[in-house]
């Protein structure tokens, strides 16, 4: 259970992050599809991460495998934003 509750709130920030850093502003999909992309983006990243680098870990926090599950989650969330077909109105 703990392994769930912890890919949900890793799902909630690295989505949001995701979300942040993606061009053109998407923001303008809903927060359970930015968390889905956020746990797809976590799960796709590790598995990019993996096949490059190996199962080697780190004695502290890796930056690098962060900054591909953030990459992996701003391109689903560009992908989510486009079939969604919402449009941001000013």
């Amino acid at each position: 259970m703990g392994l769930v509750l912890w890919t949900i709130i890793g799902g909630v920030i690295i989505g949001l992050l995701g979300k942040l850093v993606a061009p053109g502003g998407r923001d303008n999909i809903p927060l359970w599809l930015t968390v889905i992309c956020g746990i797809l983006g976590i799960l796709i990243g590790n598995y990019i991460y993996k096949a490059i680098w190996g199962y080697g870990g780190t004695s502290g926090i890796d930056w690098w495998r962060h900054i591909w599950q953030v990459v992996v989650a701003a391109i689903l969330v560009v992908i989510a934003a486009g079939v969604t077909g919402r449009t941001k109105h000013a």
